[in-house]
C-alpha cells in the first residue's frame, strides 16, 4: 500500500475546516491545514490589506507542501485542507505525487455563495477568529471551488453535510483507501 494523501479543497466558508477535522479523526490521520500556518504567519509578520494577505497565502501553502513531503515520505496517511487553486496548485501538489508511490483523493467540499457570504460575517464577529483573515471583505464570487486537475478519486460533499452524507462519503473513502 502507497501512502494516502486526502485533500480537502473548496472555496472560503465551504465547510472545509469542519469537515476536515471530521475525516482526520475518523482516520487518525495527521491534519495539516492553510489557515494555522497563515494565522501563525500573521502573528509573526502582520497582517496587511489584501495583497499582503494573499502573499501570506502563498507562503503558508510554500510551507503546507513543504512539511507534507517527509510526512508522505515516511508513508504517513495525511490529510491537507485549504483553498487550494486550481491552475495554480497542481504543480506542487503534483511534485508531491511524483516523488513517492502515493495515492491521492480530493474532497471538494461546497456550499451556496449566500451560505458562504453568511458563515464569512459570523466569522468577521467572532472574537475568537484571527483578525488577519478579514472575512468581512472576503469576495464569496471570486474564490476558486473547483477541483484540481490531479490523479486520483475526487469526492464532492455539500459543506452542510448531515450525518448521512457524512457517512457515505467515509464509505466512498473507506473504499479508496482499502483500494490504494
Amino acid at each position: 500500500m502507497s501512502a494516502q494523501l486526502i485533500l480537502v479543497t473548496g472555496a472560503p466558508g465551504s465547510g472545509k475546516s469542519t469537515l476536515a477535522a471530521r475525516l482526520a479523526a475518523r482516520y487518525d490521520c495527521a491534519l495539516l491545514d492553510k489557515d494555522t500556518i497563515k494565522e501563525a504567519l500573521f502573528d509573526a509578520l502582520g497582517s496587511g490589506d489584501a495583497r499582503w494577505s494573499r502573499a501570506l497565502s502563498d507562503a503558508s501553502f510554500a510551507v503546507l507542501f513543504a512539511l507534507a513531503a517527509p510526512l508522505l515520505a515516511r508513508g504517513l496517511p495525511l490529510l491537507l485542507e485549504g483553498n487550494f487553486r486550481p491552475g495554480e496548485h497542481e504543480q506542487p501538489l503534483g511534485r508531491l505525487l511524483a516523488a513517492q508511490p502515493l495515492a491521492c483523493a480530493q474532497v471538494l467540499v461546497s456550499a451556496p455563495a449566500e451560505v458562504r457570504a453568511a458563515r464569512l460575517a459570523a466569522r468577521a464577529r467572532d472574537p475568537g477568529r484571527h483578525a488577519g483573515h478579514a472575512d468581512a471583505a472576503a469576495d464569496v464570487h471570486a474564490a476558486a471551488t473547483g477541483a484540481l486537475a490531479l490523479p486520483g478519486a475526487l469526492f464532492c460533499i455539500a459543506g452542510d453535510a448531515r450525518d448521512a452524507e457524512f457517512e457515505r462519503l467515509c464509505r466512498a473513502l473507506d473504499q479508496w483507501r482499502s483500494t490504494s
